[in-house]
């Protein structure tokens, strides 16, 4: 896989019109994350929009719900052609396993590969102190990480989400084929901002990421372009 196609940028806008100039600026980029706030904003249509410009789609709305509504919510996306999809694994087993039966059976009745459904560990905003002193969770924010990938896994979905320090652990006990995807990515010349357990991009490619989420260091640039070259150029 070229550098290129590893890299997912997220459309954190909240228009159709936002989205469809970000994505005039980067017509080199292959692979784009649509959220909540540009799905709610704009419903199906953008995904329509990156369809017919060819461009591989990580539907991020994180479904967190009872197991009915979330299969629900699994067999109508299956219909959009969407290469990601995402669930909290929080959400519990039973949940999990009825999310990818429901997508797999709505893929097939519009006779379509289903896409990847793959499992929230953690959000990147979080750290130890937040999952041991507001989430009241006693495990180790690497173990609770780990726990909740294998219970994806154990449900039989295809990946997860977690930060680009828990990658390597997930990756040597998960195994090569279980996809992790990797927001929270920073090159060294970039800011932060909120996310708390970051990486560069060639220290989560090496820690066993699939894919890495880069955000406001491309789209917030003066040239959204320059930096999404610079970045592939760093890994090359």
């Amino acid at each position: 896989m070229l550098v290129a196609e590893r890299i997912i940028v997220p459309l954190d806008v909240p228009t159709a019109a936002d989205a469809i100039a970000l994505i005039d600026q980067l017509d080199e980029v292959r692979f784009f994350k649509v959220g909540l706030e540009l799905f709610v904003s704009t419903g199906p249509q953008i995904l329509s929009i990156l369809k017919d410009r060819q461009k591989r789609i990580f539907l991020d709305l994180k479904f967190h719900d009872i197991p009915n509504t979330v299969a629900g919510a699994c067999r109508a996306a299956a219909g959009y052609g969407v290469d990601l999809i995402t669930i909290h694994a929080t959400a519990g087993k039973n949940a999990l396993q009825a999310a990818k039966a429901a997508l797999e059976a709505g893929a097939e009745a519009k006779r379509q590969k289903p896409p990847k459904l793959i499992a929230i560990t953690l959000l990147t905003s979080l750290n130890a102190r937040d999952l041991a002193f507001d989430l009241k969770i006693p495990l180790e924010l690497p173990e609770y990480a780990l726990q909740m990938a294998l219970l994806a896994q154990e449900s039989g979905l295809d990946g997860a989400v977690c930060s680009p320090q828990e990658a390597q652990q997930l990756r040597q006990v998960c195994g090569e084929e279980f996809v992790l995807v990797c927001p929270g990515v920073r090159p060294e010349w970039a800011d932060k901002g909120d996310q708390k357990r970051s990486l560069t991009p060639a220290s989560a490619l090496k820690a066993g990421a699939d894919y890495l989420v880069i955000g406001r260091p491309i789209t917030a640039a003066t040239d959204p372009a320059a930096a999404f070259n610079r970045i592939c150029e760093e890994l090359a």
